[in-house]
């Protein structure tokens, strides 16, 4: 009884500490800077999306558009390389797989910030400095590894008679990747898809080191511009959040059957 209900507090803190912050966010997006110092907790007087018209209007809306961009295309190139090198692994027969698989993924135990003035000077030689291009290949040299590795799990489990199956019925590997191990890893991928979705939305490090052009900023590179020396306009910037934050809980919601499938699966053995 005592640990039900200690358990109970600790998630109720828990809440809190999450609902009370995104309250203020989600109330301040209507307020004025005056009215949000004035009353932070309280709900808006009037529902109205001035700091929304104003965020998306401005450099925001492009920034929402390069990230959109940017983004999808990291994924969609990551998820095709990384599943494929994790089929390869796979088929691989013997510790000669491992070792290549065990290659692929050592990228993981690399700090990102420890190859960044290399990755600057090769990048600024290839002219792909201040390009969305550069950001694109950028985040699929970086996140390969992981996604390398979450793949890598669930294809390994994968009967090897599944393959001589395909192989007796003349399906080549490519087929055999195509229309039987990638329709099985659906919930692997889909769990990776949003995994390397939420790093590349979310990523401010390397759009900030390469990208000069505002222009070609991503959301957490422009959600900066709202932040001033002395003065903070903190409804804007509260909107800013929300519509950054806006695609990713989209994506969770559409993906989230998908997600809690893949979070298991490649736990056990078939």
């Amino acid at each position: 009884m005592r640990y039900q209900l200690g358990r109970r507090a600790v998630l109720a803190v828990w809440a809190a500490l999450i609902v009370v912050p995104l309250t203020v966010v989600v109330f301040g997006t209507f307020k004025t800077t005056a009215e949000l110092f004035e009353s932070p907790f309280s709900p808006p007087g009037s529902l109205t999306l001035g700091n929304y018209r104003a965020v998306l209007d401005g450099a925001l809306g492009t920034a929402f558009v390069n990230s959109v961009l940017v983004t999808l295309a990291s994924v969609a190139l990551t998820l095709l390389l990384a599943s494929l090198a994790a089929y390869a692994c796979a088929r691989i027969p013997g510790w000669v797989g491992w070792v290549v698989f065990g290659f692929l993924v050592l990228g993981m135990s690399v700090p990102a910030q420890a190859n960044m003035v290399p990755q600057y000077v090769l990048f600024d030689s290839l002219g792909l400095l201040d390009s969305r291009l550069g950001l694109v290949l950028i985040n699929v040299v970086v996140t390969l590894p992981v996604a390398v590795f979450i793949l890598g799990g669930f294809m390994r489990t994968l009967p090897r008679d599944l393959y001589e199956a395909s192989a007796i019925d003349g399906a080549g590997p490519w087929r055999t990747y195509r229309s039987i191990v990638m329709p099985l890893a659906m919930p692997s991928v889909a769990a990776t898809a949003i995994f390397l979705f939420v790093i590349h939305w979310n990523e401010l490090l390397y759009p900030l080191l390469f990208i000069s052009s505002p222009e070609k900023r991503t959301i957490p590179l422009a959600l900066l511009s709202f932040q001033g020396e002395y003065l903070t306009d903190y409804p804007l910037l509260f909107s800013g959040v929300v519509v950054a934050s806006a695609p990713i809980v989209l994506v969770y919601v559409l993906l989230q059957r998908h997600f809690v499938a893949g979070m298991t699966a490649g736990a056990v053995k078939g």
